[in-house]
């Protein structure tokens, strides 16, 4: 399967029309439509559902979903890989691609790429968001350079360094509930009232620890992955969501902040591959970050 097939194959899913798509590529709509009922030939799977309602309008089969997802990761490693190869040996560009979870301690790669942004302002850098299944699949599939997380990592696949910075663990409630009269938050507080929880398999042993309860004896209503989404539940009273601080700004709002008690606080490391060849904007980063932590730059 050549990549300009996978382009072209991505250019109709985007499109949701083979003339469309056919259009936007600058080739004709039977050649398009030809390599497309190829490429479901070669795979021996239906990877588009024509026609639909009569219509023009063209819908991905399982299949065609898989492959499209898969078909953006393989191109986008491509452009990745030509632009490191390609770059000049004497200026250091390019993108710098990092993944992590909503947290503060983003403030602190900022604060590296602020520094670096004088000396090497070619370099772009690019966030993705996610839990740590997230950042870990990304990692591995040479997606991302570095992964900031919370978890254990396998020594064997991966290499770490702490970061100085640690998120304080707490309870996002409305300012009208009633443990909002507690300036912090115990665990006996929350065995009895809907909990809102992270998804994140790393959150559940030691949050379970400080509530001393398994997850089986607590309320809990429902969970999320972005704690902005989990704000707007507990906004609208469905529970109170157990989450870091520092990630809603609750000023002129409907909820506040408490932190627990006996305090939590949750270490994270910035995570790579080993043995990874990093691009010159990467390794330049990662210097840079390791400068800072040793000369106490980041606290």
């Amino acid at each position: 399967m050549e990549l300009r097939t996978l382009e072209n194959f991505l250019a109709v899913a985007r499109e949701q029309n083979i003339t469309a798509a056919a259009a936007s590529l600058h080739i004709s709509q039977p050649a398009l439509s030809t390599q497309l009922k190829a490429m479901e030939a070669e795979l021996g799977k239906q990877l588009l559902i024509r026609g639909v309602k009569g219509s023009r309008k063209v819908l991905l089969t399982e299949e065609g979903m898989i492959l499209r997802k898969r078909a953006e990761e393989i191109l986008s490693l491509i452009r990745r890989t030509e632009e490191e190869i390609s770059g000049s040996s004497e200026t250091i560009a390019g993108n710098v691609f990092i993944g992590a979870g909503e947290t503060e301690i983003v403030r602190l790669f900022a604060r590296v790429a602020k520094k670096l942004q004088k000396k090497y302002p070619d370099i772009r850098y690019n966030i993705s968001s996610g839990n740590a299944e997230h950042v870990l699949e990304y990692l591995d599939k040479g997606l991302i350079d570095f992964g900031l997380l919370f978890t254990e990592i396998d020594p064997q696949k991966y290499e770490a360094i702490p970061v100085p910075a640690r998120d304080t663990w707490g309870v996002l409630m409305r300012k009208d509930s009633p443990l909002a009269k507690k300036e912090t938050i115990c665990p006996r507080d929350l065995w009895d009232v809907p909990l809102i929880v992270s998804q994140q398999k790393g959150d559940a042993g030691h949050l379970g620890r400080w509530l001393q309860r398994e997850e089986s004896e607590l309320h809990i209503v429902a969970t999320y992955n972005l704690i902005f989404n989990a704000s707007l539940l507990v906004d609208e009273g469905l529970g109170y969501a157990l989450c870091y601080d520092g990630l809603i700004n609750t000023e002129g709002s409907n909820l506040c902040f408490r932190p627990c008690s006996p305090s939590l606080q949750a270490s994270c490391f910035l995570v790579w591959k080993k043995y990874q060849v990093f691009s010159k904007a990467a390794g330049i980063f990662l210097q840079y970050l390791k400068d800072s932590i040793e000369n106490g730059d980041l606290k």
